[in-house]
């Protein structure tokens, strides 16, 4: 039985129809989503040279920016290349293995960032309670021990996830209607018995969600009430302002997801779920480095000073 489910995976094809309803779009979205992946190239790989060069951003805060800048990376470059692929040539067919590998990438990337999100916010929490033990407290090997749960966890709830998929049998071709093979679509569209996989879907999604959102929430709330409690207004602008970039990237990581599981399911939906689906695997991985880089001075010295030195050096 085991042969056969896998004789059947092996010849399973899935057809990405990505924005095809959309023929005389198709062009002009090639040439905005392939600009956006070039931001989002540089301005990630940039951040983490960027950091790894300044000795003034060799702390926690930043060393937790330089993984979620190279998660993201990884996220924009597991989706938008085969994006760009089905936008301008007609077959848009994927195997079998490549969308499951697809897949298991992307959704490692969003677990991991959703924890190191999660972790940045707890750091956040600590940095404006504890100002002077903050080093201490968030020592360098609790940063690595905090950064190495974040890539285990997402890395063996991803496998979970996949394997849940694996363990299917598909049957013949199967019309994807978004741009990227998506956890659901791909168990709709498995012939064999799917009740364990959507529990694990069920279960595993919801505690993954829900633990980082809880875990944002509450260092938020404590932040909240620990900046209301400081004596001086000028204190209280400067934790703020620590906070403001962080706080950005959680409403719109959060925003859109949480947006995009309240979407119906229906005809009309799908440009909805395609939109926002684009804007939380294409367009967030290049916000995020534009946001923590706007307003950051250490962040904005250090790309002037490198300008400087590339423009004498030219």
């Amino acid at each position: 039985m085991m042969s056969e489910d896998r004789n059947q995976s092996a010849v399973v094809v899935f057809i990405l129809l990505g924005f095809s309803d959309y023929p005389d779009l198709q062009i002009p979205l090639f040439f905005l989503f392939l600009i956006i992946y070039m931001v989002t190239v540089m301005g990630n790989l940039g951040m983490i040279i960027i950091i790894r060069i300044n000795t003034k951003l060799h702390t926690p805060m930043y060393f937790f920016l330089s993984h979620l800048s190279f998660v993201d990376f990884c996220y924009s470059t597991g989706v938008t290349p085969k994006l760009l692929e089905i936008l301008v040539v007609e077959d848009r067919r994927i195997s079998f293995a490549c969308c499951i590998s697809q897949y298991f990438f992307t959704a490692t990337s969003v677990l991991i960032e959703a924890c190191l999100l999660a972790v940045m916010a707890y750091d956040r929490y600590v940095a404006i309670r504890d100002p002077l033990l903050y080093m201490v407290i968030i020592s360098q090997k609790r940063c690595m021990l905090l950064v190495t749960g974040s890539y285990v966890w997402g890395i063996t709830s991803s496998f979970i996830f996949t394997y849940s998929l694996i363990r299917l049998s598909f049957c013949g071709t199967n019309i994807i209607n978004n741009f990227l093979c998506e956890y659901s679509v791909l168990l709709s569209a498995s012939c064999s018995d799917k009740h364990i996989s959507e529990m694990i879907l069920f279960i595993l999604a919801n505690f993954n969600v829900f633990s980082t959102l809880i875990t944002v929430l509450m260092s938020y709330i404590l932040i909240f009430f620990t900046i209301i409690n400081m004596q001086t207004a000028t204190g209280r602008i400067k934790a703020f302002s620590t906070c403001a970039s962080h706080l950005t990237a959680i409403c719109i990581f959060y925003g859109s997801l949480l947006f995009l599981y309240c979407v119906p399911s229906s005809k009309n939906s799908w440009l909805i779920v395609k939109v926002t689906t684009v804007f939380y695997t294409v367009v967030i991985p290049m916000l995020n480095p534009l946001i923590y880089s706007l307003r950051n001075k250490d962040v904005k010295e250090t790309v002037k000073k490198l300008m400087g030195t590339n423009i004498v050096s030219f």
